[in-house]
C-alpha cells in the first residue's frame, strides 16, 4: 500500500504542476499571439514571457524523477508510512506549481501587452513574472529537502 501512496504523490507533482504550466503558457501565448498582430518584431520578448510559466512543470517533473530514483533504491517493500512521506513530500511542488503557474501566466500575459505597447519595458515585465516564480521555487525547495532529509533511503 505504501508504494501506491508514493506513486500518487509523484503523479500529483507531475500532473498538477503540468496543468498549471499548460494553463499559464496558454494565457501568455494567447496574449502574445494577439500582440504579434501589431508588433511581430517583438516575438523574442513575447516568447520569453510565454515560456516562463512552463518552469513549474519542469520542477514537478524533476521532483518526480528524484522520488522515483529514491523508490528504486528501497530494496524492500515500501511501507505505508514511507509511502505517506513520499506523498506529502511531493505536495509542495505539486500545489505551488499549479497555482503559481496559473498566476504567472496572467502576469506574463499582462507583460506581453505592456511589451507590445512599450517594448523598452519588457525587462520589467519579465521581473514581475519572475516574482511569481519565486513561490514555485519555494515549493520545489521544500519537496527537494524532503527528498534529501526525510524520505527513506535504500534498505
Amino acid at each position: 500500500m505504501g508504494l501506491i501512496w508514493a506513486l500518487a504523490g509523484i503523479f500529483l507533482a507531475v500532473v498538477l504542476s503540468g496543468i498549471g504550466s499548460a494553463n499559464g503558457i496558454g494565457k501568455a501565448g494567447q496574449a502574445a499571439a494577439g500582440a504579434m498582430t501589431e508588433t511581430p518584431e517583438h516575438f523574442g520578448k513575447y516568447l520569453i514571457l510565454t515560456a516562463l510559466p512552463g518552469t513549474q512543470g519542469i520542477y514537478g517533473f524533476a521532483i518526480a524523477f528524484l522520488y522515483l530514483l529514491r523508490i528504486n533504491q528501497i530494496t524492500v517493500e515500501v511501507t505505508g508510512p514511507q509511502g505517506w512521506l513520499f506523498f506529502f513530500g511531493a505536495l509542495p511542488v505539486a500545489f505551488s506549481g499549479l497555482v503559481s503557474a496559473i498566476f504567472q501566466g496572467r502576469v506574463c500575459a499582462a507583460g506581453v501587452m505592456l511589451t507590445g505597447k512599450r517594448p523598452e519595458e519588457s525587462t520589467k515585465s519579465l521581473i514581475m513574472g519572475a516574482i511569481v516564480e519565486f513561490y514555485a521555487i519555494l515549493g520545489f525547495v521544500i519537496s527537494f529537502f524532503a527528498w534529501i532529509w526525510v524520505l527513506p533511503k535504500a534498505g
